[in-house]
């Protein structure tokens, strides 16, 4: 096996596929131990990165601002080319992403066979649709390895001024039992994968009724969607932090957390980077897709045997047939026996609480 010495990984995708790439990112450090490991990425997700123990530097790429076009492209390329990377590694399949690492006239270039700009790249590897997305990314260190790659979780680390930030946060919201959190992220960018806030606000009821505290998570964007579900839950044990906290302190507070119900969407995989159980609602999409919930007590609470079903990849604004019926399906009360499950589970096996 070649010993590689410099090494970029290359995914300016969403924020939960860049939270699955990081055990390539893991792996590869074990493979290399000597080796500086980069990372380009959006710059949102730059700030989730930092901290990353084999992470020397994550490189913002704001492919929709300030590096926007191919004066942007050029002038990361220059900037790649100077740190002299020997390999390159690009799950993301666009044509701009292949051609950054070609610019930069990086001599191994892996990425899948899929890829837009594969003609850009000197080895690809099949895209595997039948297999989680993690396994996929690890699938492209075949091409250099002996033997294939072990599975690893991906890891986020959030740093102390994260942890105080919450300790801080928990004592403002005068939560009574922190030891009894529950996580709620209730947002995502397509709509068809939301499960109603109706259906999240009597789930909350249910959870207090059971002697939980409930934390709304989201970004300044699920403002509103949170405070409507706080509002119609009527509960004081349902606290809405949308909009108050970085990427880092949301880690840090879904750690704390005894487990995350959420839709399908970055939180889910956030949580798996910090060892709490998941309960994903999945609708538009489905997991075999391979981006579901990748913990070893997650569950997903899906509507089968709907033949609409997937009706995309990323799900969309609207329901195709304007029946709804993937989420509309799901019941609150069917979501809440998932949860319960997961935490007798949990508690059984010694993970009350983190």
């Amino acid at each position: 096996m070649k010993a590689f010495k410099n090494i970029v990984v290359v995914q300016t995708a969403f924020l939960g596929d860049v939270i699955l790439t990081l055990p390539l990112v893991q792996v590869c450090k074990k493979l290399f131990p000597d080796a500086a490991i980069d990372v380009v990425v959006t710059p949102l997700a730059r700030e989730l990165c930092a901290n990353h123990r084999d992470i020397r530097e994550a490189i913002a790429y704001d492919k929709r601002g300030s590096d926007a076009g191919l004066a942007g492209l050029l002038r990361l390329s220059r900037s790649l080319r100077s740190r002299t990377y020997d390999l390159a590694l690009v799950p993301h399949r666009s044509l701009r992403s292949a051609a950054l690492v070609a610019l930069s006239r990086i001599p191994t270039r892996i990425g899948f066979n899929r890829s837009a700009g594969r003609m850009l790249l000197t080895g690809t590897v099949q895209y595997n649709r039948t297999i989680h997305e993690i396994d996929r990314n690890l699938s492209l260190l075949d091409p250099i390895i002996d033997t294939p790659a072990a599975r690893e979780l991906p890891r986020l680390y959030p740093a102390e001024a994260d942890q105080k930030r919450i300790d801080r946060l928990l004592v403002e919201l005068e939560i009574a039992r922190p030891d009894q959190l529950v996580a709620v992220a209730p947002g995502t960018i397509w709509n068809t994968k939301r499960w109603l806030k109706e259906r999240f606000s009597s789930l909350a009821v249910n959870l207090d009724e059971a002697g939980l505290e409930i934390v709304l998570l989201g970004g300044r964007e699920d403002q509103t969607l949170c405070n409507e579900i706080r509002t119609l839950s009527g509960s004081s044990h349902v606290y809405n932090t949308a909009g108050m906290l970085n990427l880092l302190q949301s880690v840090e507070l879904i750690r704390r957390c005894r487990i995350l119900i959420c839709n399908d969407s970055a939180p889910m995989h956030m949580a798996a980077a910090v060892g709490t159980p998941v309960v994903a609602v999945f609708g538009a999409t489905v997991p075999a897709f391979g981006f579901g919930p990748s913990g070893p007590r997650d569950l997903v609470v899906e509507t089968q045997g709907l033949k609409c079903r997937p009706c995309s990849i990323h799900g969309g604004e609207t329901c195709p047939i304007k029946t709804f019926d993937c989420m509309k399906n799901i019941s609150y009360e069917h979501v809440y026996q998932k949860v319960m499950d997961v935490l007798t589970k949990a508690s059984q096996s010694g993970r009350v609480a983190p």
